[in-house]
């Protein structure tokens, strides 16, 4: 294979793996939109039965349960991806994978609390600010998803390549099989929570320095902090980044009789409660602008940008993450679609987010942007001549316009993968028995002799064969109209949704000629 080939090859497998991880995700993210409008305090002042006690009961059981899978993407990452990557028994290689974390974490966890180096949590504030983050139970150093997706790869890369040793001296033979990959993780996986330790806090003091320079930088630094909370978000660093301005002297102070507030939150709260004047202090909390109204414009883009056939499922997939973000302000869901994949997207993502954070100090805006129906109870409540509101929704509707512009041009521009953009996405029921030539399939790919191993993502078969001169490729093609991709010993078919019961049922049926033949 070339080596453009074999880079572009290893990014597209990234790439899938990546996706595989957050299949569920639109699920968990159309819960969690509907669990925030239950239990929304500023929706219910608006619509009364909201306030009764039982649906506020169900809408916070709902979006803390969701949250449960936003707050731990970690794991997520680390089981998804080890699991895509196995080359069998994908079971195996997923439980592996969550050993290691297990064993990641708690292998960061004992060298902090050895060093007494344990952060402290704060009350109300909890562990945010400190580098330090607890999941699953274990305190440890926050990586965000960053050491989840190293961990998965690596476990995938490891289980393929040592689940099938065998040992010949008898007493040894109970370390082959998937018991070897699980050693040889465990390891990798105590040295990494070791190393996470010395490595990470120095990045992040780091960007605690470089917000100290953010504050006395201006507008510049306004811009700096916008772009850095959007791209960091990965890392978990963006923690560090807005944590010091919203709660502590960095974000502004407010004296008020004996009372003291400290940090852009509880000025602007304080200002807000005793009808003060908002201050510019608030400007630190505009994190919350592209959260509530830049999504929409994202999510119109890859929707537009979608083939025309697959756009009512891209929307059907987005819109709930969309809304997700803007009620909730939780954006994890929709931004590991495209942050690994498209990186050219993210960084506009986060200079389109800077930018506007400038724009909203410029046109002297001091209104509320967390949280679509929270911040519009607030302004309403606050007053115009307190918040100024309106330049606040018009730079809004500028800022859903920028985002669809924008992110069109790059998405058509550069042919950038994002959702719905796969070749034609088919409709048709191959997953019914009897209603798709199986045996056929299996012929055009040169028999069961020929096929190494099977897999799928969302939209395509992946088939990997010993001899790529047995496939019938015109016969393939018969198969699949939707689309036929082989690169040397590899074939790609496209079956759309349908994808994953295409895979089961070859898989069933190689499994029984297996048999048959035995």
């Amino acid at each position: 294979m070339k080596p453009k080939e074999s880079v572009l090859s290893t990014l597209e497998k990234f790439s899938t793996a990546m996706l595989a991880a957050l299949s569920c995700l639109p699920v968990a993210g159309l819960l969690l939109a509907l669990g925030a409008l239950l239990a929304s305090a500023g929706l219910g002042s608006f619509i009364p039965v909201l306030r009764w006690e039982p649906l506020v009961l169900l809408g916070n059981l709902v979006y803390n349960g969701m949250m449960a899978i936003v707050q731990n993407l970690g794991v997520l990452f680390c089981v998804g991806v080890a699991a895509f990557l196995a080359r069998k028994d994908k079971h195996q290689a997923a439980l592996i994978a969550f050993l290691s974390y297990l064993v990641f974490l708690t292998a960061g966890h004992t060298v902090l609390e050895q060093l007494g180096q344990l952060a402290e949590a704060a009350p109300g504030l909890g562990l945010y600010g400190t580098g330090q983050a607890t999941v699953l139970g274990i305190q440890t150093v926050d990586m965000g998803v960053t050491g989840g997706v190293i961990l998965g790869f690596l476990t995938g890369w490891v289980y393929n390549h040592t689940c099938e040793t065998v040992f010949r001296p008898a007493p040894l033979r109970i370390y082959g099989g998937a018991r070897l990959p699980f050693l040889c993780m465990a390891g990798l996986s105590l040295a990494l929570g070791f190393a996470s330790c010395f490595v990470w806090p120095p990045v992040q003091q780091a960007v605690n320095r470089l917000a100290q320079w953010i504050a006395a930088a201006g507008d510049g630094g306004l811009f700096l902090y916008g772009f850095l909370e959007r791209v960091l978000i990965p890392t978990g660093l963006h923690h560090l980044v807005y944590m010091p301005f919203q709660f502590t002297s960095l974000g502004g102070t407010l004296t008020v009789g004996d009372q003291v507030y400290a940090g852009a939150y509880p000025v602007v709260m304080a200002q807000y409660s005793l009808g003060l004047p908002i201050s510019d202090s608030i400007r630190w909390m505009y994190t919350g602008f592209t959260k509530t109204f830049g999504y929409f414009g994202i999510a119109g883009a890859m929707i537009f940008c979608a083939r025309p056939e697959n756009r009512r499922r891209t929307a059907a997939m987005l819109m709930p993450l969309v809304l997700t973000a803007s009620l909730a302000s939780v954006t994890e869901p929709i931004d590991f679609l495209f942050c690994f994949l498209s990186p050219v997207l993210w960084l506009a993502h986060g200079a389109i987010a800077g930018l506007f954070m400038v724009l909203l100090d410029w046109f002297g805006v001091t209104g509320f942007t967390g949280g679509l129906f929270t911040s519009l109870a607030m302004n309403l409540s606050a007053g115009a001549e307190r918040t100024h509101y309106p330049m606040l929704y018009l730079l809004a509707a500028a800022e859903i316009l920028v985002y669809f512009g924008v992110f069109t041009l790059l998405i058509r521009g550069l042919h950038l993968r994002t959702p719905g953009r796969e070749t034609h996405i088919t409709t048709a029921p191959v997953n019914q028995e009897g209603s798709f030539p199986y045996q056929a399939l299996l012929g055009a790919l040169g028999g069961r002799e020929n096929i190494l191993r099977v897999d799928n993502c969302f939209t395509r078969l992946r088939v990997w064969v010993e001899d790529a001169a047995l496939l019938n490729q015109p016969l393939l093609r018969d198969l699949t109209p939707d689309g036929i991709y082989c690169q040397g010993r590899e074939v790609q078919l496209v079956f759309g949704v349908d994808a994953v019961q295409v895979r089961r049922q070859l898989e069933e049926l190689l499994a029984q000629n297996a048999l048959s033949t035995s």
